[in-house]
């Protein structure tokens, strides 16, 4: 029985038990994700401190794992030698890596012994023990995301048995029992344009007084994991959809907008077919722009040919802020204060009162930014 809220606005419907578990499942996946993510940073940075000339420069493989697992501390590694190093990468690997990976973890061995040698501020064999344990630590995680993902595809199944949400480009595997999760029931929504402002995907607007500024960056109230979740499939769909092509290539080319602005005005239009398509109960279509269905092959040549963005372009739209922090703030005359405010709080001499100053500095005040 549906329960009303304190407003009395709308009626507060409860998810049922398929709904449930997969809300469950989707929150234990992304977290264990996450939690995975941040567990090969780890041991990427502990291997940069044993060997500096680490060959880890892309993702984490099964042979590197297997590899760190055993021999971490490069002395060990180099006492391994060549043959039995590439016979466990060769077996970690399925036979798709072999010697060449091998010597690669062998050279970046020997460049740590020569640089360290023995000084004792190198603590290879700790080191070596906190990575081994990294890896374990990642490959249980690696098993429990395993077992939740297949619940998860259980649950998505019951809840969206004609896989409506995964018929939307960019939303596959991973994508659609997220959204799916997160809109529930669709009709709980209006329109579209109130399922787009509940992800938080809208702009905000400021209306002040006389004052309406409209385009504001977007809200961001509403699920964390929806919201990422759209975006990242925003940059898969517009390279499969024409019509969030065209959305895209208006954003970078006539709006100014950088990469990750246009995919999130992209992904504010997903979520408008998501909600769509949910509520329609019907699968999404990919067609041109003029309306009419195409097929995967002709929606990429229609993209290729009217709707990609030029390199140039994008070397002109990538921002060029420094990202180290903030630059110092200057302090702009005229904004003296008096002297029971004058010590700035970071430790800065008292400023003189602008009483104190004398007519002269104050006109200099008044002329020094001239618009």
């Amino acid at each position: 029985m549906p329960l009303i809220d304190p407003a009395g606005l709308r009626p507060l419907e409860l998810p049922d038990t398929a709904a449930a578990a997969l809300d469950r499942r989707v929150r234990a996946c992304d977290r264990l994700t996450m939690a995975a993510s941040e567990s090969k940073v780890r041991i990427k940075d502990l291997v940069r401190q044993v060997m500096p000339c680490t060959p880890l420069t892309g993702d984490l493989g099964q042979a590197d794992l297997a590899v760190l697992e055993r021999y971490a501390d490069p002395r060990r590694l180099l006492k391994a030698g060549r043959g039995r190093l590439t016979a466990l990468i060769a077996k970690a690997s399925d036979n798709h890596q072999g010697q060449a990976r091998a010597e690669q973890w062998l050279a970046a061995a020997q460049a740590a012994v020569e640089l360290y040698g023995e000084h004792p501020a190198v603590a290879f064999t700790d080191l070596a023990a906190e990575i081994a344990t990294e890896v374990r630590l990642l490959r249980a995680i690696a098993a429990e995301l395993a077992a939740h993902e297949t619940e998860r595809e259980t649950c998505y199944r019951w809840t969206d048995p004609a896989q409506l949400a995964r018929s939307l480009p960019g939303l596959a595997k991973v994508g659609g029992p997220a959204v799916t999760a997160v809109i529930g029931d669709p009709d709980r929504f209006p329109t579209a344009a109130h399922f787009k402002s509940y992800l938080g995907l809208a702009p905000r607007a400021s209306e002040t007084g006389n004052t309406d500024r409209k385009g504001q960056p977007m809200s961001k109230a509403g699920s964390r994991l929806a919201r990422a979740t759209l975006i990242r499939a925003a940059d898969h769909a517009r390279k499969q959809d024409p019509h969030l092509a065209r959305v895209y290539y208006q954003q970078m080319t006539e709006r100014g907008a950088e990469h990750l602005k246009a995919l999130c005005v992209v992904a504010a239009r997903l979520a408008e077919r998501l909600w769509t398509v949910m509520h329609r109960r019907m699968p999404y279509v990919i067609c041109d722009t003029d309306g009419n269905p195409v097929t995967p092959e002709q929606a990429k040549h229609l993209i290729t040919e009217q709707w990609t963005v030029t390199e140039e372009t994008r070397r002109r739209r990538r921002s060029t802020k420094t990202r180290a922090g903030k630059a110092p703030q200057q302090a702009h005359t005229g904004h003296d204060r008096s002297h029971a405010r004058s010590a700035d709080k970071r430790g800065d001499l008292p400023h003189q009162r602008s009483s104190d100053q004398g007519p002269a500095r104050s006109s200099r005040t008044l002329t020094a930014h001239p618009r």
